[in-house]
């Protein structure tokens, strides 16, 4: 059954943490500045968690909601140039019903899959703190386990992918594709597709999609 929003039991506890400071205070600053294109909205500004179906069999994990992407609209993945990527490559996979996620009003809903980031504040610069990656791995590690019919993460990024690594205290090496079996689980590797690495050409459409699919391909296997 695919769910709109899965209120997991532990959401309010994402929402009400404070234990990274410097990041709750960024991302309120951030919600209060905001920038002239969204004067306009009411930034979401606090932790955010995880979104889609609690059947998933495949789990796609970010590095941090950006400051006015998932930290304005209070929804990982929605509004920002990443964001775009990520749903439309589930959508041409038949696992979003929606090419575009713009809002939390826009009735996404997703099959088979669950959205979520490494670091659930906004970091400045988006570079988290080594401390701050540590702290939010409770919380990553709670998702994980509460995906019952789990077998694939996807980790975008290498930040996420190590992020991944130590939920399971286990040490691998990050690459673009690369493919590990960690107890029961199959781990993927992808470059984030940020404007940073997309604009530049260092991760193209196709061999962002390529990846996706492949982590999508591993969820069919017995």
């Amino acid at each position: 059954m695919a769910n709109k929003y899965v209120q997991n039991m532990f959401d309010d506890e994402i929402i009400s943490c404070y234990r990274c400071p410097r990041l709750r205070q960024y991302s309120e600053m951030i919600a209060k500045i905001k920038v002239k294109r969204f004067r306009n909205w009411e930034y979401w500004g606090k932790p955010l968690p995880g979104y889609g179906d609690e059947n998933a069999s495949l789990l796609i994990v970010g590095l941090a909601p950006a400051a006015h992407g998932g930290n304005r609209t209070g929804r990982v993945f929605t509004g920002d140039e990443s964001g775009k990527w990520v749903t439309k490559a589930l959508y041409e996979l038949g696992l979003s019903n929606l090419e575009f996620s713009l809002s939390r009003e826009d009735n996404l809903i997703l099959r088979g899959v669950y959205l979520t980031n490494a670091v659930k504040c906004a970091p400045p610069e988006n570079k988290p703190l080594r401390e701050e990656i540590l702290n939010c791995n409770y919380f990553l590690r709670k998702e994980i386990t509460s995906l019952r019919n789990l077998k694939v993460i996807l980790a975008l990024g290498k930040i996420a992918f190590d992020s991944v690594c130590i939920a399971f205290n286990e040490k691998c090496k990050f690459s673009h594709g690369v493919v590990y079996d960690v107890k029961g689980k199959k781990i993927v590797g992808s470059y984030h597709p940020s404007a940073q690495n997309t604009k530049t050409g260092r991760l193209t459409w196709e061999s962002f999609m390529q990846v996706v699919r492949k982590a999508y391909e591993l969820t069919k296997e017995s």
